[in-house]
């Protein structure tokens, strides 16, 4: 099956290019994805890191990241009606905690930081008020991820497992909010949550080398940012090669190695099947 995952990435190139390229529709989601991989691996290892020097718990109010000039910034503020910055931890993009930078120097909070502040701390107070529309299951959480590139603001929601072992795509949100921080529109992306088990079988010699799940109409024809962001997190984890979004017109094709998306109508991988039925 994998080796059939290969034909169809250099048929692609073949086959598509001269074509109106779903791939290239599909550029914004994957650059939007791997933002909020960036921010969400500086809070996963920012927060390790801040917790072990910072020892008054009780002052900590919370904590958000961000992406600034490829430097990806894990910020704690304080607990209080006016928080301030009581740390912050920057990465570069090999996130290596051994040099990372810890600045715990209070301070009050940036332009932009104060906006993340502000439709974050909305987002989880509709969380908390919208439990027809925001479900959290068991052993997992609900992980918020403000995103503010250039005019547009928003917070996606993420449900990141509490064990190994598991991915869990689905049970994910999107809120939009307007210049001044308005709420215009919070929207569920996949209408369940989906659980994929990894390991366990590399004692037989058994290696699962990708995986795959589909979207409704109303999820959208292609992988979402949240999918992206999920893969990117995880597949390191899992060990897949490939992870594959199969929509209504099209088979979205994850390569876990690289980093990069191919977008094939269903055509196209028909066509390709059937070439390579013939040729064996």
């Amino acid at each position: 099956m994998h080796k059939s995952l290969t034909l169809i990435f250099t048929l692609f190139t073949l086959s598509v290019l001269a074509q109106k390229n779903p791939t290239k529709e599909a550029e914004p989601i994957v650059a939007e994805g791997k933002l909020l991989y960036k921010s969400e691996m500086a809070s996963w290892y920012g927060t390790d890191l801040f917790l072990e020097k910072y020892k008054d718990r009780q002052n900590i109010g919370g904590y958000f990241s961000y992406v600034e000039k490829e430097v990806s910034k894990c910020i704690f503020f304080s607990k209080s009606d006016n928080p301030m910055v009581i740390g912050t931890i920057s990465f570069d993009e090999t996130y290596n905690v051994k040099t990372a930078k810890i600045d715990s120097t209070e301070r009050f909070f940036t332009k932009n930081e104060n906006d993340i502040y502000e439709i974050r701390k909305l987002a989880l107070d509709e969380i908390n008020a919208d439990k027809e529309l925001f479900k959290q299951y068991e052993n997992s959480n609900l992980n918020l991820i403000p995103l503010i590139v250039g005019k547009e603001k928003k917070v996606y929601v993420l449900t990141g497992p509490n064990k190994n072992g598991v991915v869990l795509f689905g049970n994910d949100y999107l809120l939009t909010f307007d210049k001044n921080n308005k709420l215009l529109i919070k929207k569920q992306l996949h209408k369940n949550l989906i659980p994929i088990t990894y390991g366990g079988k590399e004692e037989e010699g058994i290696q699962i080398e990708g995986a795959m799940h589909s979207h409704l109409p109303e999820t959208g024809d292609f992988i979402t940012a949240t999918d992206i962001c999920t893969l990117m997190l995880y597949q390191k984890f899992a060990k897949w090669k490939t992870h594959q979004v199969i929509s209504e017109k099209y088979v979205n094709i994850w390569d876990c190695k690289t980093n990069e998306l191919v977008v094939l109508t269903k055509e196209v991988v028909e066509k390709i099947t059937k070439d390579q039925e013939k040729n064996k």
